[in-house]
């Protein structure tokens, strides 16, 4: 019988007002996994207000305080990580290597963000008057909405929270209505390490009927999302009429650049990880390699090689190396972006289709595909496809390679395969993507790193890193004039 789950709202685990619910299902087996509030207007409303009623005792709790529950956290993520990683497997798909690195970045984000707390940093610096201090301090901002997607559902969601809490700030917390689950999971230990009522707070539902009354409620000041274009920029509108503070970590169209002094080998084995991994369905996954023409057939050649060996399966099992498209609607877009890409000419080289023998067939499971004679203006090479479809794309030089590159609305990640190191340091001047890697592919950021892109991938903001804190707090500059008279800064100096 499938679980049932709730939301949590001002430390109270409650079912979504209407009593609807929406199931979730394994995407490797077709299996129902639970049933979930169907939130709407009025769930969001009740977390929203439990939000802004913890808001004045969390803010002055002291930021060490704060800190001290992450560290407890952290703790906790650690000892049931196998546990947490294997729900993740059992409702996205993703094989349990990839998972397991998923919840470690949780633990992570955790510790670093734990930290934080007593390096809450602002700045001092000497006044322009006589008997007069001057400094900046960070402070919270208020209640954020935390809107992930369903890809990372364990770590994307660190990224966002742990920051947002230890700057004092509370949170109405809604993950994708396809990977529910492990938010449910998150939620829990957080309230075991000890969170108080309505500082974090979950709510279940889909994005019109839950997402967009949380981005639009007038006691939420911040939203911080991940997911798809489209919508990123809906909110973007939305939080710019409202005055709303939005940070956007949105899609990509990752590139791989290989050169002609590349080491091959080397190089087809990141291409196919980066590719493949997480079945294609991340945003910093490699959907083109631009390949100088010198290598380009061996590339091309090395990578369908290894596209073939691929052991495609259910991420429960540890032998298998790339799970389930998330649901069986993905798995008609990128089965049609396959057929739009051959239309527009370019060559199945590996793969191309739906996997349906045996017990494969009971889920959503298509065959790692490798496209060649891909134009650098075809739409398999512009539009993003999150499934593991790579097109390869001939370039005669460096400069070439870069410019492709930077063609087209995203700006996430990029990497580039070559020994020359004066033309490493070229591509990492001129390609312009928030992320850009030599001889590595095109995944596998560090969480003490700013992760986030350019153009079409965000707004700007960086996650993680040592820039963390910045779509969460405010700076206000204090002034102390112990003169014991009026003086009237650039008017009285000069």
């Amino acid at each position: 019988m499938a679980e049932k789950f709730l939301n949590y709202i001002g430390g109270r685990w409650v079912p979504a007002r209407s009593g609807k619910v929406f199931p979730n299902f394994n995407p490797a087996t077709g299996e129902s996994i639970g049933e979930f509030p169907d939130s709407e207007a009025a769930d969001v409303s009740d977390a929203a207000t439990a939000a802004r009623a913890a808001y004045q005792g969390w803010r002055l709790t002291p930021a060490p305080k704060r800190a001290e529950i992450l560290y407890r956290l952290g703790q906790l993520i650690a000892d049931r990580k196998e546990e947490l990683a294997r729900g993740a497997t059992r409702e996205m798909g993703k094989i349990l290597l990839e998972t397991r690195g998923d919840v470690q970045e949780g633990i992570d984000m955790a510790y670093l963000a734990a930290g934080e707390g007593r390096r809450l940093y602002g700045v001092t610096t000497p006044s322009e008057m006589p008997n007069k201090w001057a400094m900046s301090v960070r402070v919270p901002i208020g209640v954020v909405g935390v809107i992930t997607a369903w890809n990372f559902p364990f770590a994307v969601p660190t990224w966002k929270i742990f920051p947002a809490l230890v700057s004092g700030n509370t949170v109405v917390f809604k993950p994708s209505e396809e990977s529910p689950e492990t938010g449910y999971r998150l939620v829990r230990l957080l309230e075991e390490a000890g969170l108080p009522p309505g500082v974090i707070n979950l709510v279940f539902g889909d994005g019109p009927r839950c997402g967009a009354p949380l981005t639009q409620h007038p006691e939420v000041d911040v939203i911080s999302f991940t997911g798809s274009n489209a919508v990123g920029s809906a909110i973007a509108v939305e939080g710019a009429r409202l005055g709303k503070r939005v940070s956007l970590e949105m899609g990509g169209k990752n590139a791989i650049l290989v050169m002609d002094d590349a080491s091959l080998p080397l190089a087809a084995t990141a291409v196919a990880w980066s590719a493949f991994g997480t079945t294609g369905q991340r945003c910093t996954a490699c959907s083109r390699v631009i390949v100088h023409e010198r290598v380009y057939d061996e590339m091309v050649k090395r990578t369908a090689e290894r596209a073939r060996q691929i052991r495609v399966g259910n991420g429960l099992d540890e032998a298998t190396e790339m799970g389930p498209i998330v649901n069986r609607r993905q798995l008609e877009k990128v089965h049609g972006y396959v057929g739009v890409g051959a239309a527009e000419g370019a060559r199945v080289e590996a793969g191309g289709a739906v996997l349906t023998e045996g017990a494969l067939g009971k889920g959503s499971f298509y065959a790692p595909t490798v496209l060649s004679g891909v134009g650098p203006s075809m739409r398999v090479a512009q539009e993003e496809i999150f499934g593991p479809v790579v097109s390869f794309i001939r370039a005669t030089s460096l400069e070439e390679a870069i410019e492709i590159n930077n063609r087209t609305r995203y700006g996430l990640s990029s990497s580039i395969f070559v020994g020359d190191v004066g033309r490493a340091f070229q591509a990492m001047r001129d390609l312009d993507t928030g992320i850009v890697y030599v001889n590595h592919g095109t995944t596998g950021a560090e969480t003490h790193l700013p992760f986030g892109g350019t153009r079409g991938t965000g707004n700007g903001h960086r996650e993680a890193g040592h820039t963390m804190l910045d779509a969460f707090t405010e700076w206000k500059s204090i002034y102390v004039d112990f003169s014991g008279r009026l003086q009237r800064a650039q008017i009285d100096n000069n």
